[in-house]
């Protein structure tokens, strides 16, 4: 009971301090509410890329990879850090000077409308069927568990998930439809705290429980115990071999942090660029102490339960159930709660935004003012909140949810990516390049990783069974064999549409070169210290690869 009040009580503290920070926006125009009025500062901006990037999918998820694999799917974060300097120094100034609101509004200005159009479909598209109720799903999964909600209700296991699917949906909706990006940032920024406090404690009390009552005991132990699964160098039979950092690991960084509008608006609504700069490096320099929340724990659940758990994505709520104390349940329980709303509501949010923006706006009514589109946004909004709500539960199958995420996810990842630094890194080239790109990619990336690799895999994987392997490690190694790793595909596939593109814009270029109009929106004058500090977090990045690496 009382962590089911200390939940309600933290939760509800959240949502009010939300409304009376954000009762003074003017949400019926398009800036005010869907990039929080152009008025976001460093410290909300950060901590709301932070929470919206941090959610279960991946708390579980990564923590379960880590379980697995060791320290090699450290990657995911702390690569974050250099794309999200790239970000600063290179796509942020390029967009705020632009004055965007969505990335596909770039495309427009830079290609046509029907390439604008494509990317929006597409982003839509991925929300609505993947990342929205893959959110809802490992979300209800996490805090159902947490509460033992089928005992509590007198439900089944299903009935219960589906009962928190509902509730987180209708939640993060209010927050996100109703309250615009500003109410989301804040909110984020509340929750972020909540959850890096929480998320410390997890692998503190963790590293007590196997070190006798002492935290730097139970590290000595952890590393001298399994020594080999410190390495930051994975194997080429793990999730994420080495070389892939060198490949197609850093194109879906640099897309999830550069271009991707869920995580790209925060710092759109910058109140001007050295705010937007200074947001994306606290971030970049938080994250790569994300390993100790997102990939330790994973590492301390594989010691605490000598790695017989049935499934690796049990790792995380196994080991919070074991070592946390009850009283900090509920607390717990509330940040995860907070996380998992601050995906759900921001990707809700971008949503809203791209359809209102970039299809209502362009192609339904386009003479429509600012408060008509606000307000068909947020109805699509919740028609898009309902769709998720239904699909979540159908996501009980799809096995391994976070590599699920970033496979399914390049469908349209790596042409987004690759058109947008085309076009930013070029003046000629035409938009038919663009529109042959996006199809292109998303279709050999389809017929790659859903026909010619499974068949591949699964012969391999059929040839050793007859010939009698077992074990895991041999089989994993077989199925690593028999295709080429998802990253690596990525990466051919995007030098493979950048060579298109350059060659169509050699033979048909646009007769008039693109140029990039300052629109005043925002101030554009850089933080005088970007450069130095976007150095020194890939230098401290490096060095932890070089310190760790076997």
């Amino acid at each position: 009971m009382i962590g089911i009040l200390s939940f309600v009580g933290f939760t509800a503290m959240v949502g009010i301090i939300s409304y009376y920070a954000t009762r003074s926006t003017n949400e019926k125009t398009s800036d005010g509410y869907f990039l929080g009025g152009r008025s976001l500062t460093a410290g909300v901006i950060a901590g709301s890329l932070l929470l919206t990037n941090l959610s279960t999918e991946q708390i579980v998820g990564l923590n379960g990879s880590a379980y697995r694999d060791g320290l090699s799917v450290m990657a995911w974060e702390t690569l974050a850090a250099i794309t999200m300097v790239i970000t600063a120094l290179f796509l942020l100034p390029r967009y705020l000077k632009g004055g965007l609101t969505t990335v596909p509004q770039f495309l427009e200005k830079r290609f046509d409308v029907p390439t604008k159009t494509i990317t929006s479909a597409l982003f839509l598209t991925g929300y609505v069927v993947v990342l929205l109720p893959v959110i809802l799903y490992s979300g209800s999964v996490a805090i159902s568990g947490m509460f033992d909600f089928p005992t509590l209700l007198g439900v089944s296991e299903s009935a219960a998930i589906t009962i928190c699917i509902w509730g987180i949906g209708i939640i993060g909706s209010i927050y996100a439809v109703f309250g615009g990006l500003k109410a989301v940032a804040v909110s984020d920024s509340i929750n972020a705290v909540g959850l890096l406090i929480g998320g410390f404690l997890i692998p503190f009390f963790g590293l007590m429980a196997i070190g006798d009552g002492s935290a730097l005991n139970g590290l000595e132990t952890l590393m001298a115990t399994n020594p080999e699964r410190f390495d930051s160098t994975g194997e080429s039979w793990q999730e994420v071999p080495f070389i892939t950092i060198f490949t197609g690991m850093m194109l879906v960084q640099l897309f999830y942090w550069g271009t991707n509008q869920q995580i790209i608006q925060r710092a759109l609504g910058a109140k001007n660029l050295q705010e937007g700069q200074k947001g994306l490096l606290l971030a970049a320099f938080v994250k790569i102490l994300g390993p100790i929340i997102l990939v330790l724990p994973g590492m301390i659940a594989y010691h605490y339960f000598e790695g017989g758990l049935s499934s690796s994505n049990l790792a995380y709520p196994e080991l919070v159930r074991a070592v946390l104390p009850k009283y900090l349940v509920g607390f717990f329980a509330a940040v995860l709660f907070g996380a998992i709303l601050s995906s759900f509501n921001s990707v809700l949010n971008s949503s809203v935004t791209l359809f209102g923006i970039d299809i209502y706006k362009q192609h339904i009514n386009p003479d429509a003012p600012e408060r008509t589109v606000v307000k068909y946004g947020k109805i699509f909004g919740i028609f898009l909140a309902l769709a998720a709500m239904f699909v979540a539960p159908i996501i009980e199958n799809a096995g391994s949810i976070f590599q699920y995420l970033q496979e399914v996810n390049g469908i349209y990842s790596i042409p987004i990516l690759t058109i947008i630094v085309v076009g930013y890194l070029t003046r000629r080239v035409p938009a038919i390049a663009a529109k042959i790109a996006i199809f292109m990619g998303s279709g050999l990336y389809i017929v790659s990783q859903f026909i010619i690799g499974p068949n591949r895999v699964e012969a391999a994987l059929a040839k050793a069974s007859e010939s009698g392997i077992t074990g895991e490690i041999a089989l994993r190694q077989i199925e690593a064999d028999a295709y080429p790793h998802y990253l690596h595909i990525m990466a051919l596939l995007f030098v493979l549409n950048v060579i298109l593109m350059l060659v169509i814009g050699k033979i048909w270029p646009n007769k008039e070169p693109f140029k990039l109009e300052y629109t005043n929106q925002v101030e554009i004058t850089p933080y005088k210290y970007v450069k130095q500090v976007g150095m020194a977090i890939v230098a401290i990045v490096v060095l932890i690869y070089i310190y760790f690496a076997q």
